[in-house]
Protein backbone atom coordinates (compact mmCIF):
# COMPACT_ATOMS: atom_id res chain seq x y z
CA UNK A 1 0.00 0.00 0.00
CA UNK A 2 1.21 3.57 -0.86
CA UNK A 3 -0.63 4.99 2.17
CA UNK A 4 2.07 3.55 4.38
CA UNK A 5 1.18 5.47 8.33
CA UNK A 6 -1.07 7.52 9.82
CA UNK A 7 0.02 9.45 13.46
CA UNK A 8 -2.12 11.65 15.68
CA UNK A 9 0.05 12.75 18.08
CA UNK A 10 -2.89 14.98 20.00
CA UNK A 11 -6.50 15.97 18.60
CA UNK A 12 -5.71 18.66 16.13
CA UNK A 13 -2.40 16.94 14.63
CA UNK A 14 -2.57 14.56 11.79
CA UNK A 15 0.92 12.66 10.20
CA UNK A 16 0.67 11.00 7.05
CA UNK A 17 3.32 8.87 5.35
CA UNK A 18 3.63 7.72 2.01
CA UNK A 19 5.29 5.14 0.59
CA UNK A 20 6.45 5.93 -3.44
CA UNK A 21 5.61 2.63 -5.47
CA UNK A 22 3.77 3.87 -8.09
CA UNK A 23 4.06 5.68 -11.64
CA UNK A 24 3.85 8.96 -12.49
CA UNK A 25 0.50 8.55 -14.11
CA UNK A 26 -1.10 6.49 -10.81
CA UNK A 27 -0.13 9.47 -8.80
CA UNK A 28 -1.26 12.13 -11.01
CA UNK A 29 -4.43 10.47 -11.96
CA UNK A 30 -7.44 12.34 -10.27
CA UNK A 31 -4.56 15.14 -8.55
CA UNK A 32 -5.91 18.57 -10.16
CA UNK A 33 -3.06 21.03 -10.17
CA UNK A 34 -2.89 24.74 -9.86
CA UNK A 35 -0.92 26.14 -13.65
CA UNK A 36 1.65 26.82 -11.10
CA UNK A 37 2.21 23.65 -9.48
CA UNK A 38 1.89 21.92 -12.63
CA UNK A 39 4.55 24.26 -14.45
CA UNK A 40 6.86 23.60 -11.02
CA UNK A 41 6.25 20.16 -10.89
CA UNK A 42 7.20 19.53 -15.06
CA UNK A 43 10.14 22.07 -14.31
CA UNK A 44 11.78 19.13 -12.07
CA UNK A 45 14.69 17.04 -13.71
CA UNK A 46 14.17 14.10 -11.39
CA UNK A 47 10.88 11.43 -11.79
CA UNK A 48 11.31 10.98 -8.47
CA UNK A 49 10.74 14.36 -7.26
CA UNK A 50 8.15 14.45 -9.05
CA UNK A 51 6.58 11.31 -7.92
CA UNK A 52 7.14 13.25 -4.34
CA UNK A 53 5.76 16.28 -5.18
CA UNK A 54 2.29 14.35 -6.29
CA UNK A 55 2.46 11.99 -3.58
CA UNK A 56 2.03 15.22 -1.11
CA UNK A 57 -1.07 16.14 -3.46
CA UNK A 58 -2.34 11.98 -2.42
CA UNK A 59 -2.17 12.55 0.81
CA UNK A 60 -3.74 16.18 0.78
CA UNK A 61 -6.54 14.37 -0.93
CA UNK A 62 -6.85 11.84 1.75
CA UNK A 63 -8.09 14.16 4.22
CA UNK A 64 -10.13 16.41 2.08
CA UNK A 65 -7.21 19.25 0.49
CA UNK A 66 -6.14 19.72 -2.51
CA UNK A 67 -3.26 21.92 -4.30
CA UNK A 68 -5.52 24.92 -4.60
CA UNK A 69 -5.60 24.81 -0.72
CA UNK A 70 -1.95 25.34 -0.52
CA UNK A 71 0.32 27.80 -0.98
CA UNK A 72 3.64 28.87 -0.34
CA UNK A 73 4.57 32.51 1.09
CA UNK A 74 8.24 34.09 -0.26
CA UNK A 75 10.68 32.81 1.69
CA UNK A 76 9.06 29.20 0.25
CA UNK A 77 7.23 28.01 3.84
CA UNK A 78 3.64 25.90 3.41
CA UNK A 79 0.59 27.67 4.34
CA UNK A 80 -2.95 25.82 4.39
CA UNK A 81 -5.83 28.72 2.93
CA UNK A 82 -7.89 27.18 5.98
CA UNK A 83 -5.37 28.29 8.68
CA UNK A 84 -4.08 24.84 9.97
CA UNK A 85 -0.60 24.52 9.44
CA UNK A 86 1.44 22.26 7.68
CA UNK A 87 4.98 21.06 6.58
CA UNK A 88 5.86 18.90 4.17
CA UNK A 89 9.28 16.45 3.62
CA UNK A 90 9.97 14.17 1.59
CA UNK A 91 13.42 11.36 1.10
CA UNK A 92 13.62 9.05 -2.03
CA UNK A 93 11.10 6.76 -2.04
CA UNK A 94 8.91 8.36 1.37
CA UNK A 95 6.55 11.15 1.38
CA UNK A 96 4.95 12.75 4.55
CA UNK A 97 2.81 15.80 5.75
CA UNK A 98 1.74 17.34 9.21
CA UNK A 99 -1.10 19.03 9.38
CA UNK A 100 -2.29 21.03 12.54
CA UNK A 101 -4.23 23.34 14.32
CA UNK A 102 -0.82 24.77 15.82
CA UNK A 103 2.60 24.86 14.44
CA UNK A 104 4.00 21.97 13.66
CA UNK A 105 7.34 20.88 11.81
CA UNK A 106 8.18 17.29 9.81
CA UNK A 107 11.31 15.58 8.56
CA UNK A 108 12.52 12.43 6.71
CA UNK A 109 15.70 11.79 6.18
CA UNK A 110 17.53 8.75 5.38
CA UNK A 111 19.67 6.89 7.01
CA UNK A 112 23.60 7.58 5.71
CA UNK A 113 27.15 7.44 6.88
CA UNK A 114 28.18 10.33 5.04
CA UNK A 115 26.29 12.01 7.82
CA UNK A 116 29.30 11.54 10.49
CA UNK A 117 31.69 13.60 7.62
CA UNK A 118 29.33 16.76 8.05
CA UNK A 119 27.70 16.80 11.73
CA UNK A 120 30.56 19.60 11.87
CA UNK A 121 28.02 21.34 10.31
CA UNK A 122 25.24 21.21 12.17
CA UNK A 123 26.39 20.04 15.39
CA UNK A 124 27.28 22.52 18.50
CA UNK A 125 28.94 20.20 21.34
CA UNK A 126 28.03 23.12 23.86
CA UNK A 127 24.47 22.61 23.49
CA UNK A 128 23.82 19.37 21.61
CA UNK A 129 24.11 16.01 23.42
CA UNK A 130 25.44 12.69 21.38
CA UNK A 131 24.92 9.36 23.53
CA UNK A 132 26.82 5.86 22.73
CA UNK A 133 24.23 4.95 20.47
CA UNK A 134 24.49 4.37 17.00
CA UNK A 135 26.06 7.50 15.82
CA UNK A 136 24.93 7.67 11.71
CA UNK A 137 21.06 7.09 13.35
CA UNK A 138 21.67 9.51 16.21
CA UNK A 139 23.15 12.64 13.58
CA UNK A 140 20.00 11.34 11.06
CA UNK A 141 17.77 12.13 14.29
CA UNK A 142 19.29 15.75 15.43
CA UNK A 143 19.46 16.83 11.78
CA UNK A 144 15.60 16.05 11.19
CA UNK A 145 14.72 17.59 14.62
CA UNK A 146 16.42 20.86 13.70
CA UNK A 147 14.93 20.64 10.30
CA UNK A 148 11.91 19.85 11.66
CA UNK A 149 12.08 23.25 14.01
CA UNK A 150 13.74 25.10 11.53
CA UNK A 151 10.41 24.59 9.05
CA UNK A 152 8.45 25.97 12.05
CA UNK A 153 10.06 29.22 11.60
CA UNK A 154 8.10 31.32 8.94
CA UNK A 155 11.23 33.56 7.37
CA UNK A 156 15.02 32.16 6.65
CA UNK A 157 18.50 33.02 8.14
CA UNK A 158 18.55 30.75 10.62
CA UNK A 159 21.77 28.74 11.63
CA UNK A 160 21.43 24.82 12.59
CA UNK A 161 24.39 25.23 14.20
CA UNK A 162 23.99 28.36 15.92
CA UNK A 163 20.36 28.99 16.41
CA UNK A 164 18.69 25.32 17.06
CA UNK A 165 19.45 22.82 19.68
CA UNK A 166 18.25 19.42 20.83
CA UNK A 167 18.67 17.48 24.17
CA UNK A 168 19.98 14.15 24.78
CA UNK A 169 17.50 11.19 24.01
CA UNK A 170 17.53 7.45 23.34
CA UNK A 171 16.41 5.79 20.96
CA UNK A 172 13.84 3.27 22.88
CA UNK A 173 12.40 6.67 24.40
CA UNK A 174 11.53 7.85 20.45
CA UNK A 175 11.62 11.45 21.83
CA UNK A 176 13.40 13.94 22.86
CA UNK A 177 13.18 18.30 23.20
CA UNK A 178 14.66 21.72 21.62
CA UNK A 179 14.68 25.08 21.11
CA UNK A 180 15.48 27.76 18.66
CA UNK A 181 16.53 31.12 20.18
CA UNK A 182 17.07 33.56 16.94
CA UNK A 183 16.51 37.31 17.49
CA UNK A 184 12.75 37.76 18.73
CA UNK A 185 11.92 33.74 18.35
CA UNK A 186 12.74 31.73 21.13
CA UNK A 187 10.62 28.72 21.79
CA UNK A 188 10.93 25.55 23.19
CA UNK A 189 9.38 21.87 21.17
CA UNK A 190 8.75 18.46 22.14
CA UNK A 191 10.67 16.28 19.24
CA UNK A 192 9.66 13.12 18.42
CA UNK A 193 11.23 10.38 16.33
CA UNK A 194 10.43 6.84 14.70
CA UNK A 195 12.05 4.76 12.26
CA UNK A 196 10.16 3.95 9.41
CA UNK A 197 12.39 1.04 8.49
CA UNK A 198 15.78 0.67 9.00
CA UNK A 199 16.86 3.36 6.42
CA UNK A 200 14.66 6.13 6.71
CA UNK A 201 13.88 8.17 9.91
CA UNK A 202 10.72 10.56 10.78
CA UNK A 203 11.08 13.53 13.13
CA UNK A 204 8.17 16.12 13.82
CA UNK A 205 8.24 18.86 15.93
CA UNK A 206 5.35 20.74 18.19
CA UNK A 207 5.52 23.49 20.48
CA UNK A 208 6.55 22.33 24.18
CA UNK A 209 3.83 21.65 26.57
CA UNK A 210 3.55 24.31 29.48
Amino acid sequence: MPFYRSIYPNEYTSILVWKIEESFDELIDGIPLRDASRERMLDMKSELHKKAFLSVRQLLKSVGYSDFDLYYSAFGKPFLTDGNYISITHSHNFAAIIISQGEAGIDIEKNRDKIVTIQDKFVNTEVDSLSDEDLVKQLTVVWGAKEAMYKVYPFSGMSFKKHIAIDPFLFADRRSSGRVIFGDWVKEYDIFFDFLHEDYTLVYALPKKE
